[in-house]
């Protein structure tokens, strides 16, 4: 199965209590359909307490099975807590997009989305000089050059 067809079938399980295990997970997501996986994130904090993070995956063999799953599932309760299933996101890369170490513009996909020929450049930076100019009113202060002297005119 590819990436993208795996993450459509793959739901986020959310709001887990901390006595669930993926054997709980299993049991009250296999009416849906063929599970594939269950990834149970484990706490990577040295102080940390609880055996995981609060959430799940559960991925499918079907994605028609993990909507189903969506559907029933959602906002049920499961050990004492709401449970919040949605759709799981792919995860973005460290290499790409504002989380990274790499300025936004130095990235691939920016320059591809954001890059403009030199050709189109020059023939934008030459419109915009002359509707510049022909949007200019004359100058009021014109031809005031030569006066020393604030003031009307002696006669």
């Amino acid at each position: 199965m590819t990436d993208s067809a795996r993450w459509k079938a793959t739901v986020y399980v959310g709001g887990l209590a901390s006595l669930a295990t993926t054997t709980n997970l299993h049991d009250a997501f296999i009416p849906f359909g063929e599970i594939a996986d269950i990834s149970l994130p484990k706490n990577d904090a040295p102080n940390a307490t609880e055996p995981h993070r609060g959430f799940a995956y559960v991925e499918y063999e079907d994605p028609e099975d993990a909507k189903e799953a969506i559907d029933n599932m959602d906002q049920s309760e499961f050990f004492g807590r709401v449970l919040k299933v949605s759709p799981a996101k792919p995860p973005k890369s460290a290499d790409e997009g504002l989380g990274s170490k790499t300025a936004v513009w130095e990235q691939e996909g920016w320059l591809a989305k954001h890059a403009v020929s030199e050709e189109d450049r020059l023939a934008a930076s030459g419109a915009d000089d002359k509707a510049i100019q022909d949007e200019r009113p004359d100058d009021p202060m014109q031809g005031l050059e030569g006066l020393d002297v604030a003031g009307p005119k002696p006669q």
